[in-house]
């Protein structure tokens, strides 16, 4: 899986891509971070990617030549069929696991990193294939947003997590939040670990957790369970 990245703030990316399960997953081949610094495709002598926007207002509008110019550049110096154009957006569709499935199954995602004010509108008509975006609230740029992406697609790249299916366990795989989960000690403070994980029996511990499972979201996400139920 390869990720190009189109940001004015490369720099944003190091710490997360070099640390954890990330840095594993790029060392061993399964993904790729190419960073692309939009200011290399900037207008004129002073490489401006950004303008005020046409009829007033506040704030600057990244213009539309180093993007359409970063995005050429990386199609025509790594060609792949394979692949999507994602503008990282407050007015974007939410990023969730279903979202992420669908991504994991490309090649390659092209990302641009939106920032200021917001993009020309021909980005997004004209350019990028969807927009995402991971919550209702605005960022300071796409950045963050792009490596929440990458990590969630990194996941579910085979091999990436090291054990096979590991994340078919996870909360949202199945729809549900993920069950509650004990380790040692025993007894910690006076709470003491369920009987039903210290039994040996894997079937009971399977249907504990289910159920656990189901009130969990059910206490705290039901909107999940009503999109299970359906209308």
């Amino acid at each position: 899986m390869i990720f190009d990245v189109v940001t004015m703030f490369p720099g944003m990316f190091a710490g997360p891509l070099q640390d954890s399960i990330l840095a594993r997953a790029r060392r061993s081949g399964r993904i790729a971070v190419r960073l692309h610094e939009l200011r290399r495709w900037g207008v004129g002598p002073h490489r401006v990617v950004d303008s005020p926007p046409y009829g007033g207002g506040g704030g600057m509008i990244l213009r539309p030549e180093p993007v359409f110019g970063a995005v050429d550049w990386i199609r025509e110096a790594y060609p792949e069929p394979n692949e999507r154009i994602v503008l990282l957006s407050p007015q974007g569709s939410r990023l969730d696991h279903p979202t992420a499935e669908r991504l994991a199954r490309y090649r390659r995602l092209i990302m641009i990193c939106g920032r200021y004010e917001g993009v020309d509108e021909r980005v997004r008509e004209d350019l990028a294939d969807e927009e995402l975006s991971v919550g209702d609230m605005v960022l300071t740029g796409g950045e963050l947003p792009a490596l929440v992406a990458v990590d969630a697609v990194s996941r579910l790249i085979p091999g990436v997590l090291g054990r096979a299916g590991a994340a078919d366990d996870d909360s949202f795989a199945d729809g549900l939040l993920d069950s509650p989960y004990y380790t040692r000690p025993e007894v910690f403070r006076g709470s003491r670990v369920p009987e039903i994980l210290l039994s040996g029996d894997h079937g009971a511990v399977a249907r504990w957790r289910a159920e656990k499972a189901r009130q969990a979201t059910r206490d705290k996400r039901p909107d999940l369970l009503d999109r299970q139920d359906g209308p």
